[in-house]
């Protein structure tokens, strides 16, 4: 298995602190990086691949050790986060990627993850070897015609900058990404938005039943050269007993938001403004940082992510990235930042996780999408409630879906339907928000625990793109 070890030191690791580290398999290792730099490689004399070494992270986001490595995970930020990852092609990578790690934090102070792989010692890597495998190359732990495999043994998956680059990787190599997990580990909101929307695939490894979809329950084998669904004689697919045996909900929920938003592409365009209006009306704090990746590294600043989309946006790329809340209120999401002929749109995913004794701010939904509509060019919100972990993760067994709550059609949305059809429907009824001469329309439908808001929406949504 890949073993990852992440050193989390108070200063930055300079030349001095990483030669150490780099020298923990002694002198016959070859050291490369790509052609960006963010990526340190070892490879045997041979050229085999046996470790890399992230660029440093300075982490400067409240929470976020402990949020994707556990409580315990000993330090605080401010903190530099280096993270080693060993191949499974040599057999004393992995003691040398803790050795690395250890020799950082040696020479800098603060801790290690996991804390007992750490330590000073040489390790004696083999100089033969070949130029290894492609998948060796890509960093995958098996690689097929089918499928690139991944082995994590860690609390949390997170995004990754390593992850998003290995998706892209394997979808252009026309693979599925599969990433299999022990029964303990849990996805991060953005990494589950990862890998519901391109071909991958999470497989948990259950000691008692064998292999299975952490999202679905689907009972999973090995079979022509990938995880596949493992059907019974009459092609039905079991579910696994690990995935429904475990309790549904703690009393625990989720609110969840999904907000387009559509701007005039002008010099002077600000973005970020209805991300941060959501969650000031439903956390009552802005968020506490962004980042293109896992973890969070930093400060929430809508002029800086607003340079980076602009600057993408000459490359003709879209931004995809993600942000957080306060540790003491969790919070998460992510937003794809894309120019299309209608303009520079934002597609928002933000959810807020409410623990059992807390309250939950759906009065405060109908304001939110006034504000939305008339402050930051509101598209369409549509909001859902379910129950599920406050922390925001998900773990691998059955959560209840979610149900909706409202919808709320924004100004040039609901005058390109036309206002008349729009306001034309008696179940849900719609309330005018903003001015008169051109309101939004928000449609309540229901307290997201009643399952016929479902025929609610599906209602509104037939109604909504019949032609008049």
């Amino acid at each position: 298995m890949t073993q990852d070890v992440i050193a989390l030191t108070p200063s930055m690791p300079d030349a001095r602190s990483m030669l150490a580290g780099l020298y923990a398999g002694g002198p016959d290792l070859r050291v490369d990086s790509d052609s960006e730099g963010a990526v340190v490689r070892l490879r045997t004399q041979g050229g085999l691949p046996v470790a890399t070494v992230e660029l440093p992270l300075f982490l400067q986001v409240p929470g976020e050790v402990s949020r994707l490595l556990g409580a315990g995970a000993g330090t605080g930020e401010p903190v530099w986060w280096t993270e080693v990852r060993a191949t499974t092609a040599v057999a004393e990578a992995g003691r040398l990627a803790g050795s690395m790690a250890g020799r950082l934090t040696a020479v800098l102070g603060g801790s290690t993850w996991p804390a007992d792989a750490a330590h000073t010692n040489l390790i004696a890597i083999p100089a033969a070897g070949g130029a290894g495998t492609d998948g060796e190359a890509l960093g995958v732990d098996i690689l097929t015609h089918r499928a690139a495999v991944i082995l994590q043994d860690r609390p949390v998956v997170a995004a990754t900058t390593w992850l998003t680059d290995l998706l892209q990787t394997t979808i252009s190599s026309r693979r599925e990404l599969q990433i299999v997990t022990p029964p303990g580990t849990r996805l991060t909101l953005p990494a589950r938005t990862l890998l519901t929307n391109v071909p991958a695939r999470w497989v948990v490894q259950d000691p008692a039943c064998g292999y299975y979809d952490g999202l679905t329950g689907a009972v999973l084998h090995w079979h022509d050269a990938w995880f596949t669904h493992a059907a019974t004689t009459d092609d039905h697919t079991p579910i696994a007993d690990a995935f429904q045996d475990r309790p549904v909900t703690t009393g625990e929920q989720q609110l969840h938001l999904s907000i387009r938003t559509t701007h005039p592409a002008a010099d002077g365009l600000l973005l970020g403004g209805a991300l941060e209006s959501a969650w000031q009306a439903l956390t009552g704090d802005p968020p506490a940082g962004w980042s293109t990746a896992e973890p969070v590294n930093l400060p929430w600043s809508p002029r800086q992510l607003t340079e980076l989309a602009r600057t993408r946006a000459r490359k003709a790329a879209p931004t995809w990235l993600v942000s957080v809340g306060s540790p003491d209120s969790p919070a998460i999401a992510t937003c794809r930042i894309v120019h299309t002929p209608a303009g520079v749109e934002e597609h928002i995913t933000f959810a807020v996780g409410h623990a059992t004794d807390q309250a939950l701010p759906l009065d405060a939904l109908p304001q939110l999408a006034e504000t939305l509509a008339s402050r930051h060019n509101l598209t369409s919100m549509l909001t859902h409630l379910r129950p599920a972990r406050a922390d925001l993760t998900t773990p691998p067994h059955h959560e209840p879906p979610p149900v909706p709550v409202s919808f709320t059609l924004g100004p040039d949305a609901v005058h390109s339907t036309g206002r008349a059809h729009a306001e034309g429907i008696q179940q849900p009824r719609p309330t005018r928000l903003g001015p008169a001469s051109r309101p939004a329309l928000h449609y309540a439908l229901g307290n997201g625990t009643d399952p016929i808001a479902w025929h609610h929406l599906r209602h509104l949504n037939s109604h909504l793109t019949r032609r008049q």
